[in-house]
């Protein structure tokens, strides 16, 4: 998946909720989630991914779909 997909993926994930809000439940900065959903980082570790998907209440195959 192109880090652009990743983060259009977690955007719709997320609806209404803030990237703040996420961020805090996902324990990664504001500004690591702004990288991630504009395509900016292109690798996020596995332990990101998870903590992303839990926070998101997905699998993280979902994520990566």
């Amino acid at each position: 998946m192109s880090p652009k997909g990743l983060g259009t993926v977690i955007t719709k994930l997320r609806g209404h909720e803030t990237q703040e809000a996420l961020a805090r439940r996902a324990k990664v900065s504001r500004s690591y989630l702004a990288a991630i959903e504009a395509g900016h980082k292109k690798n996020p570790s596995l332990a990101i991914l998870q903590r992303l998907a839990k926070a998101l209440r997905v699998p993280v195959a979902e994520l990566l779909a």
